[in-house]
């Protein structure tokens, strides 16, 4: 009986030993880095879109009388813009840039009615209606503000808002008259200095920024800006100062936009509600 008992404590040890030699836990692997977008950070950013121009209308001084008389027709086209531009990603939902953007030479057409003093015979004068050629450039100069309405993907959809200053620059004036019931009988032309001056603007945005790299994004978007009315053309031969009530533009837009310090690495971490078990051979 005491055999059996020593050599049922001898087999229990034993294998106690060979429990634990078996009992194993692994060790620590190695962290990876991984590379995640900065939330934060300095921006370049350049654009180039097409202006579609809306003119709100256009009067001037006509006469001795200096009586202000609306042109009858006024239209004004539309052409490409440049433009670039410095901000800063606040958050992931905010940033801010200021921006120069460059509207390249618009025509203007317009028509004014009247009387061609030497259009009728002996030169009398007639009804006639006044052709009236013009052109525009502008800068604008505006402080903006976005908010960026959450990623998807690799689409994060914005709006945004702004306000500034626009130095619109009109060319002269060219304005020739002829016969309503004779177009071939014309007088000769006039010609009015154009005039330029500074304009309050404000400017409404909206549009998708897409991620091609952690530090570049491409950009397309709408935008409106209202530019307040002012100075057109200058006097010339009892007609004029002349003024256009203001210009509205409607942008198509795409750019890029190049973020200083948009990648970093952070070390991954496990998570913490999830311990390490141990490996049992």
């Amino acid at each position: 009986m005491m055999k059996t008992v020593i050599g049922a404590l001898a087999s229990l040890l034993v294998g106690t030993s060979a429990f634990s030699a078996d009992l194993y836990t692994p060790e620590p692997q190695p962290q990876p880095e991984v590379a995640v977008a900065q939330s934060s950070g300095w921006y370049l950013r350049g654009d180039v879109g097409y202006a579609f121009a809306n003119l709100r209308g256009a009067n001037y001084f006509q006469g001795s009388n200096a009586s202000l008389v609306d042109f009858d027709s006024a239209k004004l086209d539309g052409n490409l813009t440049l433009g670039g531009g410095v901000g800063y990603q606040i958050n992931n939902y905010l940033r801010t840039d200021v921006t120069l953007d460059y509207l390249f030479k618009s025509d203007f057409k317009g028509s004014t009615k009247g009387d061609c003093g030497a259009c009728g015979p002996g030169f009398t004068a007639v009804p006639a209606t006044s052709r009236d050629l013009a052109s525009m450039t502008a800068y604008s100069l505006l402080a903006n503000a976005y908010v960026d309405l959450g990623t998807y993907s690799v689409f994060t959809p914005y709006v945004g808002a702004g306000i500034g200053g626009t130095y619109v620059k009109w060319d002269k004036l060219n304005n020739t008259s002829c016969s309503d019931a004779n177009p071939d009988s014309c007088d000769g032309s006039v010609n009015h200095n154009g005039r330029g001056s500074w304009r309050f603007t404000y400017a409404l945005m909206a549009g998708t920024s897409i991620d091609l790299s952690c530090n570049l994004k491409a950009d397309v978007g709408y935008r409106y800006r209202h530019i307040q009315g002012g100075d057109m053309f200058g006097y010339a031969e009892n007609g004029g100062p002349g003024y256009d009530k203001g210009i509205n533009l409607h942008e198509a837009r795409i750019g890029a936009r190049y973020t200083f310090g948009g990648c970093q690495t952070a070390s991954y971490m496990p998570p913490a509600d999830i311990p390490v078990q141990p490996v049992y051979k």
